[in-house]
């Protein structure tokens, strides 16, 4: 085993994420104090210790706000991994380096955009006079346009193309490092494409299948822009939720009771999912 004097450069590199570290648990521990404080109306100052802002978020309201958030982050990761596999399969199997390039590139773009100009971009898509009802409305089919900005669904639609990259990076690393052999071996025996993907391909890409779900599910959990933008308060997830409570009435101490339960929550979700995906993550690695 090196010994410390063997690595004199490993202060260096781990000084940077222990700062980053401390400004982290720092910034959580007065976020901690802030949601213990009570809130007094007309003043941006915290009054006293208080417990008063955990137990309001028992009320329907906010408590329906957790509820709407997890499925929200639910459809997206199940969405995102029925988009996200089929393109991450061909980007990994397609024989024409054109054709690699082009996979990629359609996948890798929206991580250049930033969440602001995809989300506008989706308004765009999605509005009333927008490119999908004109197209409809063009092609006879409706008469009236479908409402889909300010809802649940152009939130998801619009998460989708947020998480799609990293859930397509996360499985093409999965199903290449598939050895193909295995494949062969089940067509030898008379398997039938699909049942070699169904038995062999689909199983020993699980990790990579159960780590996009997790990173898509985390990342959802915190977005903010599209939801407030795409959902047009309609739609109410934990950090618009915060937002209103803290810049619009001004209630820093119950949007930091917010924040820090939200934080919490989603820890609590993704270890669940992790424990529950851990017999299939195995099944992936030993199959």
């Amino acid at each position: 085993m090196a010994q410390p004097a063997d690595r004199p450069f490993l202060r260096l590199f781990v000084t940077p994420s222990v700062l980053v570290a401390g400004g982290f648990i720092a910034s959580l521990a007065v976020i901690l104090q802030y949601s213990l404080r009570a809130h007094i109306p007309g003043e941006l100052e915290p009054g006293g210790f208080s417990l008063g802002n955990f137990t309001d978020m028992l009320k329907p309201l906010y408590a329906r706000a957790f509820v709407d958030t997890v499925l929200i982050c639910a459809e997206t990761a199940f969405f995102t991994l029925l988009l996200a596999y089929p393109l991450a399969f061909a980007l990994v199997r397609a024989k024409s380096p054109f054709l690699k390039s082009l996979l990629l590139v359609t996948a890798v773009t929206p991580l250049f955009l930033g969440e602001i100009v995809r989300t506008y971009s989706w308004i765009i898509v999605l509005g009333n006079t927008g490119f999908v009802n004109s197209v409809l409305r063009g092609l006879g089919l409706i008469d009236q346009p479908i409402q889909m900005m300010f809802t649940k669904f152009g939130v998801v639609v619009a998460l989708v193309h947020v998480t799609l990259p990293v859930m397509v990076i996360m499985l093409s690393a999965a199903i290449s490092h598939i050895d193909r052999d295995y494949e062969k071996a089940a067509a030898s025996l008379g398997a039938s494409p699909v049942r070699t993907f169904l038995t062999v391909t689909l199983p020993l890409s699980l990790p990579g299948i159960i780590a996009g779900v997790t990173t898509s599910f985390a990342w959802t959990f915190s977005a903010f822009a599209t939801p407030q933008l795409i959902g047009g308060g309609q739609v109410s997830t934990i950090s618009t939720l915060v937002y209103q409570l803290g810049f619009a009435n001004f209630n820093f101490p119950f949007a930091a009771a917010l924040s820090f339960a939200g934080l919490v929550f989603t820890i609590m979700v993704i270890a669940l999912l992790r424990r529950a995906a851990r017999p299939l993550e195995k099944m992936g690695g030993h199959a």
